[in-house]
């Protein structure tokens, strides 16, 4: 049977199965924002048999969708995923799958570099077990009401919220369970939500899953929370720094691996702090890479800003175990349970490429024997960083140390590195044209 004939096939069989007569075609944009197309089923069928050309604009606009690269804005050759075929939740008889880009250009998707990085892993042995954590904060507003006080003010719900609130969760119980129905009928595991630092903070843990369905799971879970949140008259954000005021936003990321015999890969009694060399040199590889690479698991202006002193989030590459002030943070309560978790990715990280990020430098420690550093025990948050190991301080300067990379071409490919670093810079370069209410508070130099 041929490929399309395979996966239409597929796709045919599942939408039976949730007996949808309609399908949300959904292709993640290089910011993880989820670009969506309602169609029949028969003809989601037919795009999964012959292709699904979708315009290459994606990759030629920023976040807003102001235009970077000029071009004929073609069709490119993309494929649905059959087996990211989930419930859409805000519908009857509605289905979700996710596309993606094939062929060269497909080469400039994060999620396709992140599905290489999984079958890498793969072919070392491994398979990729991943979950991501989220803090995210709930406005008392509407897009409206934003764009009327000109983003300014913003009016958060739940303003004398506390972490881990048992009055929040009193008075709210029936939108944080509404929360959790979206995502159990999109088949998304949600570990807990709870409150967190700050007014209308809240941090959903996801449940651990194999491959890349944890990037999915991930990217969707942020589509599909601001969605539920619109529909209740509310604004969920995912940005890395909500106010000078405020601690950022976290989207750490834990990483573990299984071997072909079902084992926990990191684990080895024998060893420091009860990690194998499996580990040791994969956070080697994370640690060394981690701050020419940081553009990709931090790709806006605004993830600076959480990554400063006094704002809860690493500074500087280091590791340690049980030590939450680190970027890279070993747990190692049971053998089944060591992983890695990685620290330094904010609420608006796009998962794909924070994930592969994570598995692209630790694997290459794993082949190249990364010894890392020695793991610290007290704050680095307090402490000095070695000048190499710290990060640059804004994403212009990520995005060219990254594009400097001989490790990062080597594996993710110069196609991939060129465009995504030229997005960072144009990115960069539209807040550096931006005058902000603070310069003008203090240049203006009122009495």
């Amino acid at each position: 049977m041929a490929a399309g004939d395979e996966a239409a096939a597929r796709l045919e069989a599942g939408l039976r199965e949730l007996g949808a007569g309609e399908v949300h075609i959904g292709l993640f944009d290089p910011d993880a924002g989820f670009r969506d197309k309602l169609v029949s089923a028969d003809k989601a069928v037919k795009l999964a048999r012959k292709g699904y050309p979708f315009c290459d604009v994606l990759y030629g606009w920023d976040t807003a969708e102001k235009t970077y690269e000029t071009g004929a804005y073609v069709d490119r050759p993309a494929a649905l995923h059959a087996d990211t075929l989930r419930r859409y939740p805000f519908a009857e008889g509605a289905a979700l799958c996710i596309a993606d880009f094939t062929g060269a250009f497909g080469a400039l998707s994060a999620r396709n570099q992140c599905l290489r990085m999984i079958e890498a892993a793969a072919a070392g042995g491994f398979t990729v077990m991943s979950a991501f954590e989220f803090e995210f904060a709930v406005f008392a507003e509407t897009p409206e009401t934003l764009r009327a006080k000109a983003f300014r003010d913003l009016a958060p719900f739940a303003p004398a919220n506390r972490t881990y609130s048992l009055q929040t969760a009193a008075l709210h119980g029936p939108l944080l369970a509404g929360l959790h129905e979206t995502m159990r009928t999109l088949g998304i595991g949600v570990d807990a939500i709870h409150t967190e630092l700050g007014p209308g903070c809240f941090e959903a843990p996801l449940v651990h899953a194999a491959g890349i369905r944890a990037a999915d799971d991930a990217a969707l879970f942020k589509a599909f929370a601001k969605a539920y949140f619109l529909r209740q008259g509310l604004v969920a954000g995912f940005m890395s720094k909500m106010a000078p005021t405020l601690s950022g936003q976290s989207g750490h990321l834990h990483i573990s691996f299984v071997d072909r015999e079902g084992r926990p890969a990191f684990h080895d009694a024998a060893g420091p702090h009860g990690l194998s060399r499996t580990a040791l040199h994969f956070i080697g590889g994370l640690v060394r890479l981690m701050p020419e690479w940081l553009a990709l698991c931090s790709q806006t202006v605004n993830a600076y800003k959480r990554m400063v002193p006094g704002a809860w989030a690493p500074t500087a590459a280091n590791w340690g175990v049980q030590n939450r002030t680190a970027a890279v943070r070993v747990i190692n309560d049971t053998p089944e349970a060591t992983r890695v978790e990685f620290r330094v990715p904010s609420a608006d990280t796009n998962p794909y490429a924070a994930l592969a990020m994570a598995l692209g430098a630790g694997l290459w420690g794993i082949r190249n024997a990364v010894e890392p550093p020695a793991p610290g025990a007290g704050d680095f948050y307090g402490a000095s960083a070695d000048p190499a190991a710290a990060f640059p301080r804004d994403l212009g300067a990520a995005a060219d140390r990254l594009a400097a990379s001989p490790a990062a071409r080597a594996l993710f490919g110069d196609a991939f590195v060129d465009a995504f670093a030229a997005a960072r810079r144009f990115e960069d370069a539209e807040y550096r044209r931006h005058v902000s209410e603070w310069e003008i508070r203090r240049y203006l130099e009122v009495v």
